[in-house]
């Protein structure tokens, strides 16, 4: 079949003119951003006409988005939450609730599909638009400290996981910000969403290492189907666990990401159906790798050996006994890529929320000439991030053990803006929530808020809790 002509294709997918800096015909300045999400486009129009395997060609062309979000979530942090969890817990209660709660994270990740590709503005934009400055502010101040301390513990896990093979932390966080860098300066998104798509694919390290520790698979497949064994006591270090693996999985700088990547991909309505595979593959593939994660890690606590240092190299140096040389290895490498992808994908979260509040330029189609402050925000909050990693006696391990905690506080206040935004019939029109999605995120909703004000109580009165 012919391809159509540009004239006859969608407003929203007409390629612009190849000119950067010209004029369009109602003279609206026309950047190297739209030329190229323009291109883009004509490829998926090409590709959902290009015969009998077209839905494969399409999937290619709009996967990247929430593969990426949900694998950068299985970051340094996560995994060795997940480690931790695995170590002092074994294979039982954690492995099923894992898997749940990477339920609850699609659940809340569909709807920054549907809201990025419907409305194509970003999640901090909407939100300073619909709530006004004050709330605006308090979504950013919310993502920006969260953000911070994130992308102090990926530097963490960069530094640990490369320490297992004696690289200085020098060297390790400053190639770390290069690789930032350099991915960001290709100045295109769709080299970039490959780019970290190609190293996020390394997450599935830890499928081999738990492999390699030869699990009972029948009490794995037990524990999945019964929730059982529980943890032998509930008290306060058991909730640190369970809030940290709840951070683990929905956190508020994936809202601003995924929203703010579906733009800058240029996806449209018509496109959600992709964009919603794309999340639950990414769903698929991090819940199997956190799963295996706590499994390569479930020989520690059936050996009774105390894993109370956080770092991933202390880990995997435990863990030599029991997966030997090459799963040890896997495991190190496996959390210095969970560190490297999840510092590239939360710097950007970062750079797109600052571009949408201050009104300039946040892609990563612009050129650095056209888009210089949104790639000094990104890269300044990458540096700042690595250099207080190699500050002298820094309480690490702390930060890494609090800031799951924190994310689950954080994240009711940006699902409450977010119920509000994809509810709203003026910026979503067919495509705001239905019921059974206002059921499922409530019900979300509610549980990170009881979860956070049981460990409040906790904190505040230990004893009732046996801490």
């Amino acid at each position: 079949m012919p391809a159509r002509p540009p004239g006859n294709l969608p407003p929203a997918e007409r390629p612009v003119p190849a000119v950067a800096g010209a004029q369009s015909p109602r003279g609206i300045r026309i950047t190297h951003e739209d030329i190229d999400r323009a291109r883009d486009r004509l490829a998926v129009d090409r590709a959902r006409r290009s015969g009998r395997f077209a839905w494969s060609r399409l999937l290619w062309l709009l996967i990247g988005p929430g593969v990426l979000v949900m694998l950068g979530e299985n970051d340094a942090p996560s995994m060795l939450s997940y480690a931790a969890t695995g170590a002092q817990y074994g294979i039982g209660f954690f492995l099923p609730f894992v898997v749940l709660t990477f339920l609850m994270a699609f659940v809340v990740q569909e709807m920054t599909v549907r809201l990025g590709a419907t409305t194509h503005r970003g999640h901090a934009e909407l939100i300073f638009e619909r709530f006004g400055r004050f709330w605006g502010s308090f979504a950013m101040g919310d993502l920006v400290l969260g953000n911070f301390l994130t992308l102090i513990t990926e530097f963490i896990g960069i530094r640990a996981g490369l320490g297992f093979f004696g690289v200085p932390p020098v060297v390790s966080v400053a190639a770390a910000v290069c690789v930032v860098l350099a991915a960001a300066l290709t100045g295109r998104y769709w080299t970039w969403e490959r780019i970290a798509l190609a190293l996020a694919i390394f997450n599935g390290l830890f499928i081999p290492v738990a492999l390699l520790v030869h699990p009972p698979w029948g009490a794995v497949g037990g524990s999945l189907l019964t929730w059982a064994p529980l943890p032998a006591r509930f008290d306060v270090g058991t909730l640190t666990i369970l809030m940290a693996d709840i951070g683990a999985t929905v956190t508020p700088w994936m809202l601003f990401f995924q929203q703010g990547a579906v733009v800058d991909k240029g996806l449209q309505p018509r496109d959600m159906h992709a964009g919603r595979l794309d999340t639950l593959i990414g769903v698929v593939l991090a819940t199997l790798f956190a799963v295996a994660c706590i499994i390569a890690a479930s020989p520690l606590h059936a050996h009774g050996i105390n894993a109370a240092d956080y770092q991933a190299a202390d880990f995997a140096r435990a863990l030599l006994p029991y997966a030997g040389r090459v799963g040890a290895t896997l495991f190190a490498l496996g959390i210095f890529e969970a560190g490297l992808v999840a510092s590239i994908t939360i710097s950007t979260s970062s750079a797109y929320a600052f571009g949408e509040v201050v009104g300039t330029g946040h892609s990563l189609n612009r050129p650095l000439r056209e888009g210089g402050l949104f790639y000094l925000v990104l890269l300044a909050s990458a540096v700042t991030a690595a250099a207080l990693v190699l500050v002298p006696h820094a309480p690490l391990e702390f930060v890494v053990l609090i800031v799951n905690v924190i994310a689950v506080l954080a994240m009711p206040p940006a699902l409450i803006f977010l119920v509000l935004l994809v509810n709203d019939p003026e910026l979503m029109g067919q495509q705001r929530s239905g019921l059974w999605s206002n059921i499922a995120v409530i019900t979300v909703t509610v549980l990170l808020i009881a979860a956070g004000l049981f460990y409040g109580l906790t904190v505040l009165l230990p004893k009732v809790f046996g801490g």
